[in-house]
C-alpha cells in the first residue's frame, strides 16, 4: 500500500512538471506593432498608368503610406507637396500604377518644354486665332476637345457661294493664349477670353491648318464628352479600326482609348447657303460656261457643289421623259 501511494504521487508531480514545462515552453503571442511603426508618411502615387504627355487631375493620383525606408528626397510627400500646383503639369517620363512620382517626372506649365512634353508621341502643336464668337464664347479649356469649321466664300461667274465646312473633328486643346491650365476660383473654373488656341494634331494636319487658315474664317466647335461610345462605333463601321476576334472588355476599352485620343481629317460635312435660306440659291454658281473657281480642298474629301441655274424668286423644277428644267414662277 505505501509502495502504490508513493508511485501515485510521483505520477502526478510527473504529470504536473510536465504540464507546466509545455506550458512555458509555448510560443508568445505577438503584440500588435504601432501603425506609425509599420509604415511611414504618405507619397503620391499613380492611380493608373500615365503615358508621357499626360496632365495630372485629381483622380489620376492620390497620396498612399509607403514604408519609411523607402521614401525618398524627390518624392511628394503629404503635407509638403502642395496639390494644386501640381494638377495640371505634365508627365515628362511614362509611370505605372502605384508607382511614386518624382519631382523630375513632371514638368508644370511655363516651364521649358512644357508643351513638348504634352504633345503626344509623333504629334505636333498648332495655334489659330479666335475670337468671342468663332471660340465658343471663352468656354473652351485646355483638354476639351473640339471640331474645326472653315467658313468661306466661293467665288465663280455671278454672286459667291457662301459654305461652311467642318474639315477636322476631335483636335485636343493644349493651351488658350498662353495658358496652360484652367484658372480656378473659390472651386469655380473661370470662364475668360481668348484670342489664341493651340491644337494638337499630326503633321498632316498641321498643313491643312495652316492652308485654312488662309482660305477663310476657322471656328471652334466645342465636342460633348459623352460623344466616345457612339463615335466609336461610327469608326468601327467605316472600318478604320478593327477589333481583334473575341476582344475582352478591356481590350475594347483600350482601342476606344486610342481611337477617340486622335485628331480625325475625314468624312467632313458642309452646308451651303442655299441650304440654310431658301433665298440663298442665288449664291449658287451658274450652270454651263466656265467652271467656277474652287477653294482648293483642305480636308482631303472637300465635296463639290453641283452647278445650278442662277434664279431669282420662287421656281418649280419640270421634268420632261428625262429631261429635268428649272421653271421660274411669278415675279
Amino acid at each position: 500500500m505505501v509502495l502504490l501511494a508513493v508511485a501515485l504521487l510521483v505520477a502526478a508531480f510527473t504529470a504536473f512538471a510536465a504540464r507546466t514545462m509545455f506550458a512555458g515552453g509555448a510560443a508568445p503571442q505577438a503584440g500588435a506593432v504601432p501603425a506609425a511603426e509599420q509604415t511611414g508618411p504618405k507619397v503620391l502615387v499613380a492611380q493608373r498608368a500615365l503615358p508621357v504627355g499626360t496632365i495630372i487631375t485629381a483622380d489620376s493620383v492620390s497620396f498612399q503610406s509607403w514604408p519609411n525606408n523607402l521614401v525618398q528626397d524627390a518624392y511628394y510627400v503629404d503635407g509638403k507637396a502642395d496639390m494644386t500646383k501640381l494638377l495640371g503639369t505634365v508627365v515628362r517620363f511614362p509611370i505605372t500604377a502605384g508607382q511614386p512620382l518624382t519631382q523630375g517626372a513632371l514638368v508644370a506649365p511655363g516651364d521649358r518644354g512644357f508643351l513638348a512634353a504634352a504633345l503626344g508621341p509623333g504629334m505636333r502643336a498648332v495655334t489659330i486665332s479666335v475670337s468671342a464668337d468663332t471660340g465658343v464664347g471663352g468656354f473652351v479649356f485646355p483638354g476639351d476637345r473640339i471640331d474645326l469649321v472653315l467658313t468661306q466664300n466661293v467665288t465663280g461667274e455671278g454672286d459667291s457661294l457662301r459654305t461652311a465646312e467642318t474639315i477636322l473633328r476631335n483636335l485636343r486643346v493644349l493651351a488658350t493664349d498662353q495658358a496652360t491650365a484652367s484658372t480656378v476660383e473659390d472651386g469655380k473654373t473661370q470662364v475668360q477670353g481668348f484670342r489664341t488656341v493651340t491644337l494638337e494634331v499630326t503633321p498632316r494636319i498641321a498643313e491643312k491648318v495652316a492652308v485654312a487658315q488662309t482660305i477663310g474664317q476657322l471656328s471652334l466647335s466645342l465636342r460633348s464628352i459623352a460623344d466616345n461610345q457612339g463615335e466609336f462605333d461610327r469608326i468601327l463601321a467605316s472600318g478604320d479600326v478593327k477589333l481583334p476576334e473575341g476582344a475582352t472588355r478591356e481590350q475594347e476599352e483600350k482601342f476606344m482609348s486610342q481611337a477617340m485620343n486622335r485628331p480625325m481629317d475625314g468624312a467632313t460635312t458642309f452646308v451651303t447657303g442655299a441650304d440654310v435660306s431658301r433665298f440663298q440659291r442665288s449664291s449658287r454658281p451658274p450652270q454651263g460656261g466656265s467652271a467656277p473657281a474652287q477653294a482648293a480642298p483642305v480636308a482631303g474629301m472637300a465635296p463639290q457643289v453641283a452647278a445650278a441655274p442662277v434664279h431669282v424668286g420662287p421656281v418649280v423644277r419640270v421634268t420632261r421623259g428625262k429631261d429635268t428644267t428649272v421653271e421660274p414662277v411669278g415675279k
